[in-house]
C-alpha cells in the first residue's frame, strides 16, 4: 500500500501553477500535472476531481482578496474610489503574480469557468471604481489599460522584487489615471 505524502495536495497546486504558466491552462493535462508531481493520475484525482478544481484552489486566495477589495470599494466615489481601486489592485497583482502568470494567456477564457465565474462581475465593478464612477471614455480606457496591463506586467516581471515592482506599478497607475495615488491633496 502506498502512502500519500501530506503535502501532495500543495505540491499538485504548485506544479499545476508552474505548468499553467509554461504551457497555459488548456495546454496542461491532468496527466502532465501528475507526472510533474511524481504521482499517478489516480492519486491526483483523489485530491482534485478536475482540472477546474485545481484552478479553483490555486486562485481562491486571489479571488478572496478581490472580493474583499470590492467590499472596501463599494461606499467610495470619485478620486477616493480611484485611489483605493488602483492601489488595491496593484497590491493584489503583486501579491498573486505567480498565479496571474500561470493564468495570463488564458484569463479571458478561464474567468468563464465555474470556479472563477464571479471574477467577471468583480472586475467590472473594479473597472468602474478605477474610473471614479465616471462616464468619461478616457477614464474608462485608462482603467481598462490598468486592469489588463498590470497583470501582464507582473507576469513578465518575474525577476523584479516586490519592493521595486509595487512602486513602479503605482507610478504607472498614477500616470495612466491622472490621479495621485499617494498624495490625495494633489
Amino acid at each position: 500500500m502506498s502512502r500519500i505524502a501530506p503535502d501532495t495536495r500543495q505540491e499538485i497546486i504548485s506544479e499545476a501553477s508552474r505548468l499553467f504558466a509554461e504551457w497555459g491552462y488548456k495546454g496542461t493535462s491532468l496527466q502532465d500535472i501528475a507526472r510533474a508531481v511524481g504521482v499517478s493520475k489516480a492519486t491526483l484525482l483523489y485530491h482534485f476531481a478536475t482540472k477546474e478544481a485545481i484552478l479553483a484552489e490555486l486562485m481562491a486566495p486571489a479571488v478572496a482578496e478581490l472580493v474583499a477589495l470590492d467590499i472596501r470599494l463599494a461606499p467610495l466615489t470619485g478620486e477616493d474610489a480611484q485611489r483605493m481601486a488602483a492601489t488595491g489592485f496593484t497590491d493584489l497583482v503583486v501579491r498573486f503574480r505567480a498565479q496571474l502568470a500561470a493564468m495570463h494567456g488564458d484569463i479571458p477564457e478561464l474567468i468563464k469557468l465555474e470556479p472563477l465565474d464571479n471574477v467577471l462581475a468583480l472586475s467590472e465593478r473594479l473597472l468602474d471604481a478605477m474610473t471614479g464612477h465616471s462616464t468619461d471614455p478616457g477614464a474608462y480606457l485608462a482603467a481598462i489599460v490598468l486592469l489588463k496591463g498590470l497583470p501582464a506586467a507582473c507576469a513578465k516581471a518575474a525577476d523584479v522584487p516586490d519592493d521595486e515592482l509595487r512602486p513602479a506599478l503605482v507610478a504607472i497607475s498614477e500616470r495612466t489615471l491622472g490621479v495621485s495615488l499617494t498624495h490625495p491633496s494633489r
